[in-house]
């Protein structure tokens, strides 16, 4: 049992060693979880007494569950658009029986506000909004104003800086796939292939299918082991469909049980291949290499880190942070060719020449 007087600071703000118990709070996306596994690993690394505890939407909980330097992974129930308050106060009264020393928002968004505050932390760090309902900024006993700009890992960094804690240089995302789901994940890809993930969650960032498809003939024609997968809402399964109808033999993964078994089959992959959204994030925090495809979002901001992997932007993109579709008369990211993925395959392929990833115009 961990001793609440050990909590101690050198000056106000400052984390010193002593056991201490940490909630962290992300209620946002799948790749903002992943994005958030660096400031984590930085908690646990600089302070090895600390029980660290995690609070994420039920959805995103299998991301994080096998991170051995995580204590525990607390999932809240999430439907949006809903209240879910009398789902999500058992899980509260849970976490208030913890008895956290402090908790830390990584998200700032109105609901995480609140957990923050009903937490029962005597300390409670937080982003500073300018937005958000009005008792928001009383449920922190700390806020910190981030900087704008930089890689989207950044700003969970900047927001343990007056806890004393050193950003890694550079700083690398890291999830752990169940291993009781090998097996299964070998039967669904029995030899190591390029899996491509051909949906993202708006479609403004979905690369056409039919470059998808040109994709495939040209894999083909090179003799690389093509995978096609898509998530599991009707939308992005259509867009499964639509590619088979392109090319009916493309090999697609069928439609898995769950996230836990798709983590799973991403860490089988030789190399991941897709748009701005959670898979690219998985597969680079898994370990397996990445290309990403970035239309309106940034590469800079949002690329995956490292030698590993590998970004394509396409320029002139008009699409702002507004609306869910493309905006333009010719579809942003269509502006990537299928041939100048195959070459950052063939590249990626060959480990002698991987290099930190840039993004690079076509």
């Amino acid at each position: 049992m961990f001793d609440q007087g050990l909590l101690t600071r050198s000056r106000p703000n400052i984390l010193v060693v002593g056991a201490v118990k940490i909630l962290a709070i992300q209620f946002r996306y799948l790749g903002d979880a992943v994005l958030m596994t660096p400031a984590l690993r930085a908690l646990a690394q600089q302070f090895p007494s600390i029980e660290l505890h995690v609070a994420v939407a039920a959805e995103v909980a299998p991301v994080l569950e096998h991170l051995p330097w995580l204590k525990r992974v607390w999932a809240l129930p999430r439907v949006r658009g809903n209240a879910t308050a009398l789902k999500t106060w058992p899980v509260i009264r849970a976490l208030r029986q913890e008895r956290f020393d402090r908790s830390v928002d990584f998200s700032g968004n109105d609901r995480s506000a609140i957990i923050s505050l009903l937490c029962g932390a005597r300390d409670r760090l937080g982003p500073s909004r300018k937005r958000g309902f009005l008792g928001h900024k009383f449920c922190y006993t700390q806020t910190i104003e981030l900087s704008k700009g930089g890689h989207q890992t950044g700003p969970n960094l900047q927001l343990l800086r007056d806890w004393g804690i050193t950003p890694p240089e550079p700083p690398q995302i890291e999830i752990r796939a169940d291993p009781a789901r090998a097996g299964l994940a070998e039967q669904l890809l029995p030899r190591p292939a390029i899996l491509c993930h051909v949906a993202t969650s708006q479609s403004k960032k979905d690369w056409p299918i039919t470059h998808w498809a040109e994709l495939y003939r040209l894999a083909t024609g090179l003799g690389l082991p093509l995978m096609f997968s898509s998530g599991v809402a009707p939308r992005e399964q259509k867009l499964l469909e639509e590619l088979k109808t392109l090319v009916p033999d493309a090999p697609a993964l069928p439609t898995l049980p769950d996230l836990a078994t798709f983590l799973a089959v991403l860490a089988r992959a030789r190399l991941v291949v897709c748009g701005c959204t959670g898979p690219l994030h998985f597969a680079a925090a898994l370990g397996v290499p990445t290309i990403g495809l970035f239309g309106p979002s940034s590469a800079s901001l949002w690329a995956p880190l490292g030698e590993p992997h590998r970004a394509l932007q396409a320029p002139d993109c008009s699409c702002g942070s507004d609306t869910s579709v493309c905006v333009s008369a010719a579809h942003c990211i269509a502006k990537i060719s299928p041939e100048a993925v195959v070459r950052f395959v063939l590249q990626a392929l060959d480990a002698n020449e991987m290099s930190r990833s840039s993004p690079i115009d076509y």
